[in-house]
């Protein structure tokens, strides 16, 4: 597939994410405001808002999270336009699926100056997150393991 081709597929990725994670969070949200109450010993579903990052770093930081998130975005969108001719579909699609993540976040905190965060692991002690967070370390994840398996060749 030529450069052309690799861009388009990483941009059709990324707007893919980005309007699901967008539309299932609202719904969420919405359903939870409205008294949806699902719990069990493994997750509930609990609203929160989140001023900080992960693992409730850097609360009440809005506008510095703001500037790393674009900041995030922009040198992730730079690493797939310079590395288009090198880059395969496989690593298109988890830039894209971290990048929809960040920018879901970086959404939420502009729009409302908070992260709407609604899942909870009852079976360990874990900070409460929602579905940018999952793109977020999903993508992260799989860029690690591609990153070491390429490494191991």
């Amino acid at each position: 597939m030529g450069k052309t081709g690799k861009f388009l597929y990483f941009v059709v990725c990324y707007v893919f994410f980005i309007f699901t994670n967008l539309y299932l969070s609202n719904i969420m949200v919405e359903n939870l405001l409205n008294g949806l109450h699902i719990s069990n010993p493994v997750f509930s579903l609990n609203y929160v808002k989140n001023t900080g990052a992960a693992f409730s770093i850097l609360q009440d930081s809005r506008e510095l999270l703001i500037i790393l998130s674009v900041i995030a975005l922009v040198l992730l969108v730079m690493h797939v336009l310079k590395h288009l001719k090198s880059i395969s579909l496989k690593t298109c699609f988890f830039i894209a699926l971290l990048s929809a993540g960040i920018a879901g976040n970086l959404h939420e905190r502009i729009a409302y100056g908070f992260v709407r965060d609604y899942f909870q692991l009852n079976f360990i002690n874990f900070p409460v997150f929602n579905i940018s967070d999952i793109f977020i370390n999903v993508g992260v994840i799989a860029l690690i393991i591609m990153i070491l398996i390429k490494k191991t060749k």
